[in-house]
């Protein structure tokens, strides 16, 4: 019998929390999406919806809870103790505002260096093309960003993926284990060529490293995922305006590989 040292464990524990995850959340939203197509329900608001539910909080957030309240034996005042779910302070809101300030400022940078001076061309995210394709979704997006895609993403990443290897590595090395795997998990959702999808996972790896390091700081989960719900409510809304009172497509290029 092998016995795995206490960083392996972590690190394959984490690892297949993140994956256990995503796969999870495909094997639910593909069944889920094909019964509202057979029963000819499947609008572009039916379609989100599902995706919210069976894509986002169900194994997003629901499996890490699981394991934590099933695997790991802990009650709820527990899981909210090891996740760190908390009314954020003074303190806290500011580095909401400061790592919202950091992820546009790297991420545009980052953008713009990989487009203008090593001219990459990014790919195209699947959600952030369905927002051009119809702009009416765009305020349901929005919303949704706060009250599901910054809440559940951040709860296993941060709260389960990174907070399992953080118990056996120092801070920089979970912070970036967990960054990279929540980039490259948005393979999933990306469109275009192999070099396009690696492109734009580097990108995604930025605002990663943010929600990471908010985390850490803070220890309190709701920090990283303000952060992360206003700056994808900030890219929905930035594309909206530019759709509705820009050139056509003005903005869109630019920011759809931001989407995370």
């Amino acid at each position: 019998m092998v016995t795995l040292s206490p960083r392996s464990r972590a690190f394959a524990v984490g690892y297949g929390l993140g994956i256990t995850g995503v796969v999870l959340a495909l094997l639910l939203t593909l069944p889920a999406v094909l019964m509202l197509s057979l029963a000819g329900t499947a609008s572009t608001v039916a379609l989100l919806l599902v995706s919210f539910v069976f894509g986002q909080y169900l194994p997003f957030m629901g499996f890490p809870l699981l394991y934590l309240r099933r695997w790991r034996g802990m009650g709820w005042a527990d899981v909210r103790e090891y996740l760190g779910v908390r009314v954020p302070t003074i303190r806290e809101l500011g580095v909401v505002v400061a790592g919202f300030f950091a992820v546009l400022g790297l991420a545009f940078g980052t953008i713009l260096l990989v487009t203008q001076v090593f001219e990459l061309t990014p790919a195209q995210n699947s959600t952030a093309e369905l927002a051009m394709d119809a702009p009416r979704v765009i305020p349901l997006l929005i919303a949704a960003s706060l009250l599901v895609i910054g809440p559940c993403e951040e709860t296993l990443f941060r709260g389960g993926v990174q907070n399992r290897l953080r118990e056996s590595f120092s801070a920089p090395v979970a912070i970036t284990l967990a960054a990279v795997l929540f980039a490259a998990i948005h393979v999933t959702a990306l469109t275009g060529g192999l070099e396009a999808r690696a492109v734009t996972i580097g990108i995604l790896l930025v605002p990663s490293f943010v929600f990471g390091a908010a985390y850490e700081y803070t220890g309190n989960l709701v920090v990283p995922a303000l952060i992360h719900g206003i700056w994808n409510a900030f890219l929905f809304t930035s594309l909206y305006v530019s759709l509705r009172f820009g050139p056509e497509g003005g903005a869109g290029a630019v920011l759809l590989p931001l989407f995370g």
